[in-house]
């Protein structure tokens, strides 16, 4: 079973905050009563361990006043501005390898609810070159990343030879260097679109596919993998329960935000593989 972790902090946020709120107003004023009357009653002989014990507050009303606040922090950071991701796949090599861990930025594409996913805010929109975190088409459960290739209203056509083209313009490649170790079978090429500048992966020796041809609908984006001949995206997705006319396209309702930096490598969750910084930096 998934686990719905936004939904699991907001419920942690909202209760941490009833419990620390029902502590501030009714039991901490009881207390302070409690230790008024008692000095009262003694006079200057009051026992300081006695004071104390009836200044304390339940222990679940100090966890709820030690948690709601750093978990409130948490839910704004990972809600509105910054959320880790973990690369669990090949499919965006070179660019991003697995094991990547990188932060994804949600502000750049709108603020939305925490749990609901309901934008409350355009702050910006995906452009044709970003690298998106998004939620996968045939199972909402799962986050995946791509490259965005195509916005709304545009045409894309991928050729039997692995050219793309946008709107009639072919995207331009050129060819950067074999890849080490792969016996000259792959080969890596830099792919300009738009303003952004990128590397892709293209083995040499694939499966001979027809050119096909889409249309975005508005309200959608077509997305593509880096490692081209090694990438499960638009071009290949078909879900029933997705109409017709919008196999392979992601929706705007799904999108996460913009891989922004990888911050730490982790090829193996394994003592012999330790984490390493190598790979620090932007994503382009």
């Amino acid at each position: 079973m998934s686990l719905n972790f936004p939904l699991i902090l907001v419920i942690a946020v909202f209760v941490s905050g009833v419990v620390a709120l029902i502590d501030v107003v009714w039991l901490a004023p009881k207390r302070r009563q409690a230790v008024t009357a008692y000095k009262q009653q003694v006079g200057t002989t009051a026992n300081q361990e006695v004071v104390e014990q009836l200044s304390k507050a339940p222990l679940l009303a100090e966890y709820g006043r030690s948690l709601f606040p750093v978990l409130a922090i948490v839910l704004v950071l990972r809600s509105f501005l910054f959320e880790p991701f973990q690369i669990p796949s090949g499919s965006m090599i070179p660019t991003l390898v697995e094991g990547d861990f990188i932060l994804v930025n949600k502000f750049a594409y709108g603020i939305r609810l925490p749990a609901a996913d309901i934008k409350v805010m355009d702050v910006g929109t995906p452009q044709r070159g970003d690298v998106m975190v998004f939620k996968y088409p045939e199972d909402p459960r799962i986050n995946y990343i791509k490259r965005v290739i195509g916005l709304p209203g545009d045409t894309i056509r991928y050729t039997s030879d692995k050219r793309i083209f946008v709107n009639g313009q072919l995207v331009p490649q050129k060819l950067l260097r074999e890849e080490p170790g792969s016996l000259g079978s792959a080969h890596i090429f830099s792919e300009q679109l738009g303003d952004n500048a990128y590397q892709i992966r293209k083995m040499r020796r694939t499966r001979t596919e027809p050119t096909r041809e889409w249309v975005v609908p508005e309200g959608h984006y077509f997305t593509m993998g880096d490692n081209r001949d090694n990438s499960r995206d638009s071009r290949y997705w078909d879900a029933p329960h997705i109409a017709p006319e919008l196999q392979g396209m992601v929706p705007d309702e799904y999108v996460v935000g913009k891989a922004s930096l990888i911050w730490v490598t982790w090829p193996s969750p394994k003592l012999s593989k330790l984490p390493h910084f190598e790979r620090v930096g932007l994503i382009k």
